[in-house]
């Protein structure tokens, strides 16, 4: 499991998810958790997308960490084996990501999420350049393929979201009746509270224990 911390943030700020990974180890799943940086000084804001030269944070998560972990650490080298899990600007990541290699990854989780690149205050988009990078970086766009190809859908995608998230909660509404109308299987729940860590530390044990129920079991 590929947990990706939210956005702006340091260089350290991964150590953080050290939160999350002793909720993870409470909930008694057998499964390798990674928490890794998904910023640095000077560049505390990249929407886990590649930017160029140094600032590829896309490739580095999504491509290069796991082939890392597959050849050092007893995992199941497969798509049914890797789960992307994340929090604010970090649910973004792992869904975009995740969307981006269908075939590596099965399970998918936003913790109140957004579906689309955004400024730093989570309130206007990112204009990336071009219609195309654009419409790559919007999980929106990609509905129509999971609602076409169903050798590709994940085994499990779920995201939460506050009831007082007044920046993320009606985007996180929208894609719930996009993939509903697609007729794309997904979880989707609206939580007491806003965008805050009383709202992920309540719940985390239990999100990450449906994300591990969704992942291909260990061999003794």
């Amino acid at each position: 499991m590929y947990f990706l911390h939210g956005l702006p943030a340091s260089s350290s700020a991964f150590r953080d998810t050290g939160t999350f990974a002793r909720a993870f180890e409470a909930a008694g799943r057998p499964a390798i958790f990674a928490g890794p940086q998904g910023a640095r000084d000077g560049d505390d804001d990249p929407e886990y997308l590649d930017w160029g030269t140094g600032r590829n944070w896309e490739t580095a998560l999504g491509t290069e960490l796991p082939r890392y972990v597959d050849a050092h650490f007893r995992t199941i080298r497969a798509r049914p084996g890797r789960a992307l899990v994340g929090l604010s600007a970090g649910g973004y990541g792992a869904v975009l990501l995740a969307l981006h290699r269908l075939e590596a990854f099965s399970v998918i989780e936003s913790w109140s999420g957004y579906f689309h690149p955004t400024n730093p205050q989570g309130t206007q988009a990112l204009d990336l350049g071009s219609a195309v990078r654009n419409a790559q970086a919007n999980a929106h766009a990609f509905v129509s393929t999971l609602k076409r190809d169903l050798r590709l859908r994940p085994t499990f995608f779920a995201f939460y979201v506050g009831r007082r998230d007044w920046r993320f909660r009606d985007e996180n509404l929208r894609l719930h009746r996009e993939l509903k109308a697609a007729g794309v299987p997904h979880v989707f729940a609206l939580y007491p509270g806003a965008h805050e860590g009383t709202v992920w530390s309540a719940h985390a044990k239990a999100w990450l224990q449906l994300a591990t129920d969704h992942l291909a079991a260990p061999r003794p």
